[in-house]
């Protein structure tokens, strides 16, 4: 279930506006991950193709399953069911750091009124021992919310959207080859 309502921003006079722009959106996607995922994949909040897709990095244009598909040397999962198969196999988890915000559209750089996750519970349900955050709204919001309160550090990957334009898909697989370690 997705909730979405419209927020309100004061303008200089003091009288409320509506700034349709944004939106309040309860996180609609479950975690995924098995009791035997060893490392946890987070971004900040699904975009709206995520959304629609239903499963993490569901945006076709995002880089995030061709990145993970070239370091285990597999060919990319296309279907919701080989997605799920490939990050079963290798033991990967993946969710966000944000349960609910206002955002506009799926720019993380218009996230306020955070509501984090409770990753508290995937770890505990899991054999989690090492978190990557993907991206620096992801990282930022992990380090301000999760980390004091999990005791575990995470590393910070470029991110795989497609909005990250200064990383070549190449460069991407080689700085996120430290999730091999």
């Amino acid at each position: 279930m997705i909730f979405i309502s419209t927020s309100k921003k004061q303008n200089n006079t003091d009288s409320t506006q509506i700034d349709e722009r944004y939106q309040t959106i309860v996180h609609p996607l479950p975690p995924y991950y098995q009791p035997d995922s060893r490392i946890l994949i987070l971004g900040s909040f699904p975009s709206i193709k995520t959304r629609e897709f239903g499963f993490p990095y569901g945006h076709p244009q995002n880089r995030f399953w061709p990145i993970l598909a070239t370091l285990f040397s597999e060919e990319t999962p296309l279907t919701l069911e080989e997605r799920k198969d490939f990050l079963k196999r290798h033991q990967v988890a993946a969710w966000d750091t944000i349960y609910q915000c206002d955002i506009i559209g799926s720019s993380d750089s218009s996230i306020r009124n955070v509501v984090p996750t409770d990753l508290q519970s995937v770890v505990e349900q899991s054999q989690i021992s090492r978190i990557f955050t993907n991206g620096g709204a992801s990282d930022k919001y992990f380090k301000i919310y999760q980390e004091p309160i999990l005791g575990i550090k995470a590393t910070r990957l470029p991110s795989s959207s497609p909005a990250n334009a200064r990383y070549s898909l190449e460069d991407l697989v080689e700085a996120w080859q430290v999730i091999l370690e």
